[in-house]
């Protein structure tokens, strides 16, 4: 079984993933600069939803590079998420040298209890993410969402498939970026991987806004008819597997 990780960043995105089958949400603010934590009353909202929600903890857009008053605040963030009743955080942190920040990491994780742990694609601007992999496994985090050190998963399949191997069930990786209904099957049979991460977003029809203002931005919303084809493609090349 092939399990399907839709990204949110609203109340709607969270009952049109529920609704379309998804099988966890990872629920994030601001997902046009690649997520950043989501407002405590989201994480509120997500909580009464059926599905394992993971909430994004990233203070801000820019670099994975977090200094002390950061930290702090990422601190304050996931015993909220905690304190709010989702399952995990997601969260990652880079040192001026391109390798995770360890030490930030593992106190970082000190707050999250028995909560589950992704740690994000800053993983993917390491300089060595096969070290960094086991890292990840000591540290006890429970899975990595990656796409393999490229732009998109299907261009870091050959990684993937390297990071899966290696994991050898110690580390569920999960494949993020850039997978879609078209790719998925493809994807799956070239890595291995046993859960896929996707937006599943499309543009919104536009209302009047006030972008002289700097208060409109181009509206898009979570597609459940495109998680649905996401979902359907996993299963056929689950069947296709195992036949």
């Amino acid at each position: 079984m092939i399990h399907v990780e839709i990204c949110v960043e609203t109340p709607q995105g969270i009952n049109a993933a529920q609704i379309a089958g998804a099988d966890r949400l990872e629920l994030c603010a601001s997902l046009d600069v690649g997520g950043l934590t989501p407002s405590v009353g989201l994480m509120h909202y997500a909580a009464q939803c059926a599905l394992p929600t993971l909430a994004m903890i990233r203070p801000r857009a820019g670099s994975f590079i977090f200094d002390d008053d950061e930290a702090t605040v990422m601190k304050n963030d996931i015993r909220a998420t905690r304190t709010a009743g989702l399952t995990g955080v997601v969260l990652g942190a880079l040192r001026p040298d391109r390798n995770l920040d360890h030490d930030l990491l593992l106190r970082l994780l000190e707050e999250c209890g028995d909560m589950e742990r992704t740690l994000h694609r800053a993983f993917d601007l390491a300089q060595d993410p096969f070290a960094e992999l086991e890292f990840a496994i000591s540290a006890g985090f429970t899975r990595i969402l990656t796409s393999g050190q490229k732009p998109s998963a299907p261009e870091g399949a050959e990684c993937l498939a390297r990071l899966q191997h290696q994991a050898h069930g110690r580390i569920i990786i999960l494949a993020g970026s850039g997978v879609k209904a078209d790719n998925v099957s493809a994807l799956i049979s070239q890595t291995g991987v046993t859960e896929v991460h996707a937006s599943c977003r499309k543009p919104a029809i536009p209302l009047d806004s006030d972008d002289a203002f700097g208060f409109g931005s181009q509206p898009v919303i979570t597609d459940p008819d495109a998680i649905r084809a996401l979902i359907a493609a996993t299963r056929k090349a689950t069947q296709s597997k195992t036949s």
